[in-house]
């Protein structure tokens, strides 16, 4: 990722953490409609968890121009959610409702660069993130 892709996260998340529980609840609500399976691993408190969602996001937003120090919290985290019984499978639908919930929050702010931006930032944390959870290649489920 490059200078202004990081700029361009860093802005329009900085703009959606105004409205953090609005955004968790958009999350959340989308990942439910389009991936009900997932639906039963969460079992607490959705306030809670949405603020978990968007303090954890904010972390690795932050962090995004030092990789090195992101992807071992990341690596930890994917292998903590397996004994939740997340799925490598559960990337795919998670990123969706990632971007759905910045277009819903962002509006005309979230334009074609800025997804992109987005989207490749959420591929490659996910490819991380899925290798230290399965083992194998990254981008295979």
């Amino acid at each position: 990722m490059d200078d202004t892709q990081i700029m361009m996260i860093q802005q329009s998340f900085s703009k959606l953490a105004q409205n953090a529980p609005q955004a968790a609840e958009t999350f959340y609500a989308h990942l439910f409609e389009i991936a009900p399976e997932v639906r039963p691993l969460f079992k607490g408190d959705m306030d809670h968890q949405g603020a978990k969602l968007m303090t954890t996001l904010g972390a690795v937003v932050k962090g995004l121009r030092d990789p090195d120090t992101i992807a071992p919290v990341a690596q930890m985290l994917a292998r903590n959610h397996v004994g939740f019984g997340v799925a490598a499978d559960h990337y795919e639908p998670v990123g969706a409702a990632l971007l759905h919930t910045l277009k819903a929050g962002l509006g005309d702010d979230f334009d074609a660069e800025t997804e992109a931006a987005w989207a490749t930032a959420y591929t490659s944390l996910a490819d991380v993130m899925k290798e230290a959870a399965y083992g194998g290649s990254p981008g295979h489920t």
